[in-house]
């Protein structure tokens, strides 16, 4: 997704300041929560100093705050709690290009647990789960920004509902002579590995984005050697008869 890759960029961007790159490195080491003192002593740094860049790094989602009163001592008279700074609770992930291990894997991961209990053979068992994980990306909502369109497809394209889910995921489509091309891989080390597996699950995954967008009037073609996504979205074929 777009904007959970941007978040991360920033997030990761704020560790170039050394001072802040140290205190981080500091709390994420300790075994219990830190305090502003005692990292500010543990690395030589004035109280205020240690202070706005502990402040920094939880505005940029690195560490989470909590309240907590050290000497155990409750109700009246016990004094504030403290501030103190831990390793925040979410995951940082920075790839530039983009890739999507996280979603491939629990695809396979569910996929072996269903066939696993069921008896039916993994790959159809993937395949199936891909298409309607295509359906739910599609009906989600989960869409990149308005600008993030390949050249060649009008704004207002009924392709573009399309192209917008597959923008906030990673593929980068680009309109070409015969479709729309998709320009990077969010599988590629596993697609090259296991291609038939990965690249056969991922066209399925792409066929339940685009029957989930009927008018975009797109259907999904496996290219496999080209640069980028093995796959192709190619207008689709009238029906016959």
């Amino acid at each position: 997704m777009r904007n959970r890759l941007l978040a991360g960029i920033t997030s990761a961007a704020s560790l170039d300041e050394p001072t802040r790159r140290r205190l981080y490195a500091f709390v994420v080491r300790q075994p219990e929560p830190v305090g502003r003192d005692d990292a500010a002593a543990a690395l030589g740094l004035p109280r205020t100093t240690a202070a706005f860049h502990l402040d920094r790094l939880v505005d940029a989602g690195l560490l989470d705050v909590i309240q907590e009163r050290r000497s155990g001592r409750r109700g009246p008279g016990a004094g504030r709690p403290a501030k103190l700074y831990r390793r925040a609770a979410r995951e940082i992930e920075v790839s530039l290009p983009e890739r999507r291990y996280d979603l491939v894997g629990r695809l396979l991961a569910g996929a072996v647990d269903e066939a696993t209990s069921s008896g039916r053979p993994v790959g159809v068992v993937l395949e199936q789960r891909a298409y309607a994980f295509g359906r739910t990306l599609a009906e989600g909502g989960d869409t990149a920004d308005a600008d993030c369109r390949p050249s060649g497809l009008a704004d207002d394209g009924p392709a573009m509902s399309v192209v917008r889910v597959l923008e906030a995921h990673g593929y980068e489509p680009r309109s070409s002579d015969t479709g729309i091309t998709l320009g990077n891989c969010p599988f590629d080390v596993l697609a090259r590995e296991y291609t038939e597996l990965v690249c056969g699950a991922n066209l399925c995954l792409l066929s339940g984005v685009l029957d989930a967008h009927p008018d975009a009037r797109l259907e999904a073609e496996l290219r496999p050697g080209e640069a980028g996504c093995c796959v192709h979205l190619v207008p689709a074929l009238p029906p016959t008869g």
